[in-house]
């Protein structure tokens, strides 16, 4: 039988350990996260994140993901020069290739959901 997959309060559910994000640009920079379901090959995951402020670099080589703020305050910087802020209630795709700096202004968490390859195709 086929069942339901829910997490209830993600504003509040405890997702585990803070660590020092390895990407990070700035000194003290930690993050926690807790997968919430992945497919059995790995291609599709989704899960809750959080992140101190600070900067990381980061890229989607192989991967695409949506995320959905649920609280905090970014700026994400593309490769190219473009800047996008993005606040509480706020959804967004880094599409496959997508590189660049996320900029947190204040502690973040989102939902997020990763596809391998294209979202888009």
């Amino acid at each position: 039988m086929t069942d339901i997959l829910s997490f209830h309060a993600p504003l509040t559910l405890d997702i585990g350990e803070f660590k020092v994000k390895p990407t990070s640009i700035d000194e003290g920079q930690t993050e926690a996260s807790l997968q919430f379901w992945e497919r059995s090959d790995g291609a599709i995951s989704s899960g809750i994140w959080e992140c101190t402020p600070g900067r990381f670099a980061t890229t989607r080589e192989a991967t695409s993901e949506t995320c959905f703020l649920l609280t905090g305050r970014v700026t994400i910087h593309s490769q190219d020069g473009r800047s996008y802020f993005f606040g509480p209630g706020d959804m967004f795709t880094l599409p496959l290739g997508w590189s660049g700096t996320w900029e947190v202004h204040e502690t973040v968490r989102k939902v997020y959901f990763i596809s391998a390859g294209d979202a888009g195709q």
